[in-house]
Formats: structure tokens, C-alpha cells, sequence
């Protein structure tokens, strides 16, 4: 009886030391050492990707994309769709992923893919206008007229053919934080008209913005939105 009683205290002590040990190794000294590393190598990404104005105050990550739309008419109505504010560089859309009926203290852009398929709502192979109303088809024509609209100044007509895809459809997520180069020069004269600012100082702007591929071979050329809008606002107090 007391070599079974020594032996399970011997076995408890082995397993609370055992539990001490990898305690003080696995949620002590790694997190430590881990959290050390990335302050020292990778400090910006470790900390979120933060963004910042002029002043140092953090306006965002470039890891998450954002909205630049006016104030609603009505803010507790639910139906009113935002209206862009057009004096700032748009992103991909990310209306058609739904609404925020959760935690409607905040204004946020709702994670998620349609996963419609690419010919909803196409009529005999085509995405036309004749597409039903809240079908992918539907919302691609009408954002590409929008963006048509939107960005056509005096001067400065843009074309069918020059609305790139990212310009009228949503990334996987909603939250892509990037538009291709050829959807931020799109919008350069309706921006530069917007901000009163000369055309040229607006395609500067986006060129020092553009990203190219990754190690020259991976992904796309890129521009992120929050950091060219970012230095727009510098641009237009300066």
C-alpha cells in the first residue's frame, strides 16, 4: 500500500515538475525570445504594418484595405448605399459581400467572397445589361459604368476598354489593400481635378507608389491605396 501511495506521488511530482518546465519554456522563454526577434529584425511587421500620416499619427495597416466614401444621408439606415468620395483614390469594390449587422458601433468592411461564379447572371455567354438585377453580371456592369462616370473629367474621357477587372470586382477577401497601376492612373484626373492639383504632380504620385513584382517575379505591380491616399492628403496641406 505504501509503495502504491510513493509511487503515485512520485508520478504527480514527475508530471507537476514536467508541467512547470515546459510552462516556463513554452509560455515564458519562446513567446519572449519570438516576440524579441521580430522587434528587432521586422519591427514594422511585427507591429501590424502600421501606416502613418505626416503628424506620426497611425491611420491604418497596408496589410487591410479601406473605404473612402462621404457620410451617409442618413447613418441608421441600412439600405442607403455609401457614396465614394471622390477627391480620394478608390479601392476594390466590396459592396455585394453584405452589411454589418453585428457590431454596428463601427463603420467596417465585411470580410468574404460572393463565390458567385464568373457567368452569373450572363446572358448567352456574355455579362450584357440584360443581366438580373443582383447578379454578379449585374454589379460588374454597373460598376464599370460607374467608374466610367466617375472618372471622365473635361478633357479626359475614359473609355470602356480602359476599366481594368480590379477596378469592378472584389478581391477574395474584400480587403485587398492594392489596386493594379493601371486602376490608379484611371483615376488620376478625376483625383488631381478633385484636389485642384496639376495632373502631372498626381501621375508622380502614383509612380512613386507603384510596387513592383515581388524578388522581380512574384505577384503583380501593385499600389497600395492607404499609403498613396495617405501621401495625397500630405500633397494637398502642403
Amino acid at each position: 500500500m505504501n509503495n502504491s501511495v510513493g509511487n503515485t506521488a512520485r508520478l504527480i511530482g514527475a508530471g507537476l515538475r514536467a508541467l512547470l518546465v515546459l510552462t516556463v519554456i513554452c509560455g515564458v522563454l519562446y513567446p519572449l525570445a519570438v516576440t524579441g526577434i521580430a522587434q528587432a529584425l521586422f519591427n514594422d511587421k511585427a507591429n501590424g504594418s502600421e501606416i502613418k500620416d505626416k503628424s506620426g499619427r497611425v491611420v491604418g495597416s497596408s496589410l487591410i484595405g479601406q473605404t473612402y466614401n462621404l457620410p451617409k444621408k442618413d447613418p441608421n439606415d441600412p439600405e442607403e448605399a455609401a457614396e465614394p468620395d471622390l477627391k480620394w483614390f478608390q479601392p476594390r469594390p466590396s459592396n455585394g459581400l453584405g452589411t454589418n449587422s453585428v457590431n454596428t458601433r463601427y463603420s467596417l468592411i465585411l470580410s468574404g467572397a460572393t463565390n458567385r461564379s464568373a457567368d452569373n447572371g450572363a446572358v448567352h455567354g456574355q455579362c450584357t445589361k440584360e443581366a438580373a438585377e443582383g447578379t454578379l453580371c449585374a454589379q460588374v456592369i454597373a460598376a464599370k459604368e460607374a467608374v466610367i462616370t466617375d472618372n471622365s473629367t473635361p478633357g479626359h474621357t475614359v473609355e470602356p476598354q480602359d476599366v481594368p477587372a480590379d477596378a469592378v470586382t472584389s478581391s477574395g477577401s474584400g480587403l485587398d489593400p492594392n489596386i493594379s497601376p493601371e486602376y490608379a492612373k484611371l483615376q488620376i484626373h478625376r483625383v488631381a481635378e478633385r484636389n485642384e492639383l496639376d495632373v502631372k504632380q498626381v501621375e508622380k504620385l502614383v509612380a512613386d507608389h507603384t510596387t513592383g513584382r515581388t524578388l522581380g517575379f512574384m505577384g503583380e505591380p501593385r499600389v497600395n491605396v492607404l499609403e498613396l491616399n495617405t501621401a495625397l492628403k500630405a500633397l494637398t496641406k502642403s
